[in-house]
């Protein structure tokens, strides 16, 4: 996956938006004012921190060897994974597509009914 297209892919979900909070190369990725990826876009390799289930992250790590615990963030909710083409296009867009839904599900009721209906 290209940089361009991590970009492209993570702000195509109901109300995502893109931060630089932290440094003009390091993009977060947010719903709700919730993160769900983070990324220097211009970093090589190209890696992307996402939210992940508990019990997933460690099999995740397990079977894939560009995943691994999230580099400075919760590495019991978060993966860093290098998106340098080992780890297949369709499985990278399930992980970001699983860390936003996580991100989500612990907003209030009333903003999920909003943003299913966005």
């Amino acid at each position: 996956m290209t940089p361009e297209g991590l970009r492209t892919f993570c702000l195509s979900f109901n109300d995502a938006v893109e931060d630089l909070p932290f440094n003009p190369e390091t993009s977060v990725f947010k719903v709700a004012g919730k993160m769900f990826a983070l990324s220097a876009l211009g970093g090589r390799p190209l890696t992307v921190n996402l939210k992940c289930d508990p019990d997933l992250a460690v099999q995740l790590r397990a079977a894939h060897p560009e995943i691994v615990p999230g580099y400075h963030m919760n590495k019991r909710h978060w993966n860093t994974v290098t998106a340098d083409g080992d780890l297949p296009d369709d499985r990278l867009r399930e992980l970001i597509e699983d860390s936003y839904d996580l991100v989500v599900a612990g907003l209030p009721r009333a903003l999920r009914l909003r943003l299913d209906r966005s």
